[in-house]
């Protein structure tokens, strides 16, 4: 793996800002020098038990740095609070971040934040699922503000392209990180809800979305019939659901996507040509790229928001405000 090194950057968007500089590798080497040990075990415990938590933990981990930065505000219980959005229903893997979180307070009491947890666990799912790991910079402190209508701005499967990358650039993210970053649907599954309005009745004639495969449409049709449960769930990767590599990529090309919005990126020219990129043709080649890519936007990603010094506070409980 090359080497992650970045320069330092401070970038504010919206209100927004990543901030690389807050962040640093080895914060915990004197205070918590174990706590990237006892995160991966814990990690790796979980995963031997159900091999679904490693995407569990990635959309954890991404779906909280995109609302109010990347500060554990989605590891908040509690009624109007992030995780009781509609568009974290599906979230899961706070068991196994809990799980860490009450080893640490046992060996750290109040030195370890849930967000680096969370950024760690993100990493080790990642490498387990086969892709790549990375040196995750570490320095977060958890924020004091969890509230479900913040959710309003995270990725949709709706949405346009356009809408997709005004979405990651409010964040400081690029075209480049936007595709990078969606390619971590290569990994987990997603509800029929999200699919089967592109299978019915989706034109005005009553056909399929046509930017769908004809024979990949039967398959999906089969998978999420009209009359079925739509909490039913199918792998975003129809070839690999467990595995972290480009195959996910090649069915953006191949017009195999299963979300409308992964779809599109084959559509617009800039978010195209990137797609292409990883996909590819030659399976050694393709991989290593983007196994080179993919940690530098996670890089990116984890650094969005992030609370330091006096900001913010060290919970005691991730699920709770101190």
């Amino acid at each position: 793996m090359a080497s992650l090194v970045y320069p330092v950057m401070i970038l504010l968007f919206m209100g927004y800002v990543i901030d690389s500089q807050a962040l640093q590798k080895g914060f915990y080497s004197n205070t918590c020098p174990k706590v990237e040990d006892i995160v991966k075990s814990t990690v790796q415990n979980a995963y031997n038990d159900d091999a679904t938590v490693a995407p569990g933990l990635l959309r954890l981990h991404f779906h909280d740095c995109f609302v109010q930065g990347c500060d554990a505000s989605v590891l908040i219980s509690g009624d109007s609070s992030e995780r009781t959005a509609f568009a974290n229903a599906g979230l899961r893997g706070f068991d196994v971040i809990d799980d860490a979180k009450s080893q640490l307070e046992s060996l750290c009491p109040g030195v370890v934040s849930c967000a680096d947890i969370l950024a760690i666990a993100a990493r080790d799912s990642v490498s387990l699922a086969g892709g790549p790991s990375w040196s995750v910079e570490l320095g977060r402190r958890d924020g004091m503000v969890s509230s479900a209508s913040d959710v309003s701005n995270l990725p949709a499967p709706t949405d346009s392209v356009d809408v997709q990358r005004q979405k990651f650039s409010d964040k400081g993210l690029s075209d480049h990180d936007l595709v990078t970053l969606v390619g971590a649907h290569t990994i987990g599954t997603t509800a029929c809800l999200f699919v089967k309005y592109r299978l019915f009745n989706f034109t005005a004639t009553g056909n399929s979305d046509p930017t769908i495969s004809p024979s990949f449409v039967s398959k999906l049709q089969n998978m999420c019939p009209q009359s079925g449960d739509s909490s039913d769930r199918i792998p975003l990767d129809k070839d690999t659901v467990s595995k972290f590599d480009v195959s996910y990529f090649k069915n953006i090309r191949d017009g195999n996507a299963v979300l409308e919005s992964d779809q599109r990126l084959w559509g617009d020219s800039s978010t195209k040509s990137i797609v292409q990129n990883y996909a590819g043709n030659i399976r050694g080649l393709l991989g290593l790229r983007f196994n080179l890519e993919f940690p530098k936007s996670m890089v990116k990603l984890g650094a969005i928001g992030v609370k330091s010094g006096s900001l913010g506070e060290i919970r005691k409980v991730c699920s709770q405000f101190n």
